[in-house]
């Protein structure tokens, strides 16, 4: 009776195990690049805009996100399209400095240096200046870093430096962002009422400001139309960047989760790239482009023959608010 049981229980074993040989065949032998499964098929199916979500039980109801397509589209531009635009319009810019600076040489004060000099800006205005501008050296190739780090500087120095570099400027970028956009709205509240823009700026516009041809130089005021130009840029680009570079910061802030992050990165990085073209020639024309130009924001004084050849007419203002003033005045006890 025993032997027979034990026969029952082995032919029942070897029963359920031919039972369920198939069944783990079919799981060992499972094809996630089965049609059924394709994730080509499933994206398809997803209009813009929609998600794929999951159960969550925790409050947070962005958590339960699974799939968001347009997140393939994001990363397909800030890893291929972005680096390949951003190359062509800093190259394209500095090609152009380059051709114009040996084309047109160096704008000279025509009259050469007079010996005499006037204030053009005061201990504030070069500082504003200048601590935006250190800021956004550092913030602009640590930036760049991110687009082009690992085409450039990964091939030539090796990882470790690579990972060096990008570490320190990750930290360099999220903290010096802060006195940047401190210097921006200093900039903004000193020179605003001199950067309006006004009839005379169309006259320097059409006459090219004086860039092109030698010895014509159109009458400005205290900022002529490049100027005010380079200065909106300024306050309106590095206002963007610094609502959208929030944001990154503080990602939790976002007021639509990963979908208005990507925005806000796709901003951020393609206004960046013109900031950097516009600065560059900013610089150039501040500096080897025309002759005792760095002089305003180097020591605040510029000779008089540049200042009365770039701005005739803030020096005729400045000129007259000096004759108001008597010399031997005496202050009123």
């Amino acid at each position: 009776m025993k032997a027979q049981f034990k026969t029952l229980v082995a032919a029942l074993a070897i029963l359920f195990a031919s039972a369920m040989l198939p069944a783990a065949a079919q799981y060992n032998n499972f094809n996630p690049t089965k049609e059924a499964v394709q994730e080509d098929k499933l994206l398809q199916q997803l209009k813009e805009g929609d998600r794929l979500s999951g159960r969550i039980s925790i409050p947070d109801a962005k958590a339960a996100s699974l799939i968001q397509p347009q997140g393939q589209s994001w990363r397909d531009f800030h890893q291929n399209k972005l680096p390949t635009i951003g190359g062509v319009v800093l190259l394209g810019m500095l090609g152009a400095l380059v051709l114009f600076f040996l084309v047109r040489g160096r704008i000279k004060i025509d009259h050469g240096f007079s010996g005499k000099t006037i204030t053009r800006f005061a201990s504030l205005d070069r500082f504003a200046h200048w601590i935006t501008a250190g800021c956004f050296i550092i913030l602009a190739l640590s930036g760049l870093n991110v687009s082009f780090g690992r085409m450039v500087i990964l091939p030539l120095f090796g990882p470790e430096t690579f990972a060096t570099i990008s570490g320190y400027g990750k930290l360099a970028h999220n903290y010096l962002a802060f006195p940047f956009m401190a210097g921006v709205v200093l900039m903004f509240l000193l020179w605003v009422k001199d950067n309006i823009p006004n009839k005379i700026d169309l006259e320097w516009i059409k006459q090219g400001g004086g860039i092109f041809a030698k010895g014509m130089h159109p009458p400005a005021e205290r900022f002529n139309a490049g100027q005010k130009v380079v200065f909106w840029i300024v306050i309106t680009g590095g206002a963007v960047m610094s609502v959208s570079g929030w944001f990154l910061l503080f990602p939790y802030q976002a007021p639509d989760g990963v979908a208005s992050l990507q925005l806000m990165t796709t901003v951020h990085a393609v206004l960046a790239v013109a900031f950097v073209a516009a600065m560059l020639a900013h610089a150039y024309i501040g500096s080897i482009g025309m002759e005792g130009a760095f002089d305003a924001m180097g020591t605040g004084e510029v000779d008089l023959n540049w200042a009365k050849e770039h701005h005739a007419l803030w020096v005729a203002e400045e000129e007259a608010k000096a004759r108001s003033v008597p010399r031997n005045s005496v202050p009123a006890e």
